[in-house]
């Protein structure tokens, strides 16, 4: 077990979730990196089992990913098995349980207390394009983050990882307009006959198979990430919804409705052309270019067997064209 000790100073809460808090928080010593350091906290049942299976998924999978320490993926801090925490008020010292490479969990009476600390970057997307001016994004920085995305994607792809929840929230933006995917809660390793949820995926960004409670594959971080080129045009929600009847209507009313035959067998829900029109729109959004448009078009594509990959999107004439 690693002896070393990360010691930083919490700098200011920037986000709450169901299961605890994250903050801003710089490193005491070493090269005082700003980092992101994720608290939560777990009621411990009788067994003595309380952290979810998704935050263990998360810990496991950004494990994985920081042995290749990919560019557009966000990274974890070294290992340790003591932390010390200064908050500006008092100083508290625990010996922690040394978890996993990313995280240190700590048994309080019948809580159990798990903190996560990675690399602190500036803004989300999200946050990023609600500062941009009008006209809005130029066509270099949407190249320039949808190809850093897409690399990230295809890394994720290649190792068969399924991120599941990919949305603006959940991509970073530094100060030097590196883009990186982070928020791994959802993420699946792919294996075959995987059993996977169909609630994943933030709505606004959920494919027509996941709406469907269909079988789903990589090509649903495809869909969203389709969704995010278009808001980086529009700086907003290309699909916004609020229930998944209305979301799927939205989509449709979009890339129109597909045949019967395109429709999942598996789906419980039946197929109806009450859905909207049938047929495929060719522009997707005005104003854009050939291949723009052709991209775009290639990851809203209703079939998830016919969508265009990663890989595939970052040969596109989108990104090689001078």
């Amino acid at each position: 077990m690693s002896t070393e000790q990360l010691s930083y100073e919490l700098l200011a809460e920037v986000g709450e979730g169901s299961f605890g808090r994250v903050y801003k928080a710089r490193e005491i010593g070493g090269k005082q990196r700003l980092l992101a350091v994720k608290k939560l906290n777990f009621r411990l049942d009788s067994a003595g089992a309380g952290i979810p299976p998704f935050m263990i998924r998360e810990v496991a999978l950004l494990k994985k990913m920081g042995y290749f320490s990919h560019p557009n993926i966000v990274k974890g801090t070294a290992k340790h098995s003591k932390e010390t925490v200064y908050n500006n008020t008092k100083m508290e010292t625990h010996q922690t349980k040394k978890w996993l490479l990313d995280a240190s969990a700590v048994p309080l009476d019948s809580t159990l207390d798990l903190t996560l600390v990675l690399e602190y970057i500036d803004q989300d997307l999200s946050t990023y394009l609600s500062k941009v001016p009008a006209p809005g994004l130029s066509r270099g920085s949407v190249k320039d983050v949808m190809q850093q995305l897409l690399r990230g994607l295809d890394f994720l792809h290649t190792n068969l990882v399924l991120h599941r929840d990919l949305k603006p929230e959940n991509i970073l933006v530094s100060s030097r307009g590196e883009i990186k995917i982070a928020d791994f809660g959802l993420a699946r390793i792919h294996t075959f006959n995987i059993a996977l949820t169909p609630g994943v995926v933030t709505l606004w960004y959920r494919a027509p198979e996941v709406l469907l409670n269909s079988v789903y594959m990589s090509s649903v971080d495809m869909w969203s990430a389709g969704c995010i080129f278009a808001e980086l045009f529009l700086l907003r929600p290309l699909f916004k919804g609020f229930t998944e009847v209305q979301q799927l209507q939205k989509i449709f009313e979009v890339i129109g409705l597909p045949s019967e035959e395109e429709w999942p067998q598996d789906s419980p829900i039946s197929y109806s052309e009450s859905w909207g029109s049938p047929g495929s729109c060719v522009q997707l959004l005005p104003n854009l270019d050939q291949d723009e448009n052709d991209l775009l078009s290639k990851c809203l594509v209703f079939n998830p067997g016919r969508r265009i990959s990663a890989a595939k999107a970052l040969a596109h004439h989108f990104f090689v064209k001078h």
